[in-house]
């Protein structure tokens, strides 16, 4: 990663300890100076590039307010508590997507959760979100899968009874969603998001189709017309070779469709199916980048944003780190800190992703402790993965805006937790790109109306 400082000639060291990478971000007028410890840095004229060898330039700031930005990003990175679970109600999946990171005979052969230990993994999800968070903090859970509508009888009866007790959200390939359902959903205002890979049905069908390999395109769009206006509804696409060149014109139909959220997630490669449906990170970083560019013409010529939430993460862990709404672009990742996963049979594990994974199993809901699993072996497997002890993110300039992640990936693809994931180039030109939208002033046209609300500036 650190080609980036060596294209711009220089790896300056102001002293007193802090190393400022100074990093070529494209820019015409501005390189970007980078303290990577802290994630501080600066954007450097170029007609004034002789301020990267003033001493005091820099590291006056550094100085000033170095100590509340360490005590930020280690608060960020080693002091928070689980405030979000995704919890699995069933093992059983509709679909047969070729990336899923759920082993198939799970998906295929599994069990539903009963209505009577879901309402018993409530309870004792409550007790403990009461002595972990805030009087004024509801803890999220998020129904997640596998496809957790298969047992949507015993979800929604949840959702119902314990609506009080938890910000709900479901994430859903749509398909078994009827009428009665979505105003359900409305109603109770549950979070929703479903998955749809493509504007058209012939590369939609080519990632999500059911066991027998028929489409499911027509009714998921059906429930994304029926979401319109919705303002808690989001749409994931998985990006993978069938889909990576239509990124832009998946904007535009989802803008269309006045989709206000939306992920464009690159393929994960936790399981072998992924990888060879996985783009190239130079062309990933390409299609991404214009479909960027292309949301932001919509929102000039509309003014209506249609937020990519994975790049607005990447923007907010540049300008304001603790402000960011995905953990997966941090080290430590949120998996085991922020949040953790229940399987259908009480597992848990530090996140969806290790599903599957019976290393990571830390323990069951139904008969273990939280905090004891939250502090087991299986969980520091992960909670403990520093970037510092990654080879080479560890002299990354962007290792804190990045993360090195993702920690499942690593582990699959190189069998080590201390290896990088599988998108390094990707995560950089999404960096370099972020600080030219900063340096022209344009990075809140890429970020939720205010996002900042209730946030501090520093400096």
């Amino acid at each position: 990663m650190n080609k980036n400082a060596s294209s711009a000639g220089k790896l300056v060291n102001t002293g007193n300890g802090q190393n400022f990478n100074i990093i070529d971000i494209g820019h015409k007028d501005y390189f970007a100076a980078i303290e990577p410890d802290l994630a501080f840095w600066s954007l450097i004229p170029k007609e004034h590039s002789e301020l990267i060898f003033d001493k005091d330039y820099l590291q006056k700031t550094i100085s000033l307010h170095g100590s509340d930005m360490k005590d930020e990003m280690d608060t960020l990175r080693f002091r928070l508590k689980p405030s979000c679970v995704y919890f699995n109600p069933t093992e059983l999946c509709n679909l047969n997507c070729p990336y899923c990171y759920i082993p198939e005979k799970i998906r295929k052969d599994g069990e539903n959760m009963s209505f009577e230990k879901m309402e018993e993994a409530m309870k004792k999800l409550k007790k403990y979100f009461s002595k972990s968070l805030p009087d004024s903090r509801k803890p999220d859970l998020i129904f997640h899968g596998s496809e957790p509508l298969v047992n949507k009888i015993n979800v929604f009866k949840i959702i119902e009874k314990y609506k009080n007790d938890f910000n709900f959200g479901i994430q859903t390939n749509g398909t078994l969603l009827d009428d009665d359902d979505i105003e359900f959903i409305k109603y109770h205002n549950v979070v929703i998001g479903i998955s749809l890979d493509a504007h058209k049905k012939e590369i939609a069908d080519l990632s999500r189709y059911n066991w027998d390999g028929e489409t499911i395109f027509d009714k998921v769009i059906k429930v994304l017309e029926a979401f319109k206006g919705y303002n808690k509804f989001s749409v994931i696409t998985t990006v993978t070779n069938h889909n990576v060149s239509e990124l832009s014109s998946i904007i535009d139909f989802l803008h269309a469709h006045h989709v206000e959220n939306c992920l464009l997630n690159q393929v994960r490669c936790t399981l072998p199916g992924a990888g060879k449906i996985k783009p190239d990170d130079s062309v990933m970083a390409e299609q991404f980048i214009k479909a960027i560019d292309r949301s932001h013409e919509l929102f000039i010529e509309t003014g209506r944003k249609i937020v990519i939430v994975n790049f607005a993460n990447i923007v907010l862990s540049i300008i304001a780190p603790s402000a960011r709404k995905l953990m997966c672009d941090i080290s430590p990742c949120g998996g085991g800190r922020s949040f953790f996963a229940v399987s259908a049979e009480g597992g848990m594990f530090p996140c969806s992703e290790f599903i599957g994974l019976p290393k990571f199993n830390g323990g069951n809901l139904f008969e273990d402790e939280i905090e004891s699993v939250l502090n087991s072996d299986s969980f520091k497997l992960v909670t403990e993965r520093k970037v510092e002890d990654i080879d080479p993110c560890n002299k990354c300039a962007i290792r804190h805006f990045c993360g090195s992640p993702c920690p499942a990936e690593a582990h699959e693809l190189h069998g080590s937790m201390q290896e990088p994931g599988a998108f390094c180039e990707f995560y950089e030109q999404q960096v370099r790109y972020a600080f030219r939208l900063i340096a022209d002033k344009k990075e809140n046209d890429f970020l939720w109306e205010n996002w900042d609300y209730e946030t501090v500036s520093m400096f």
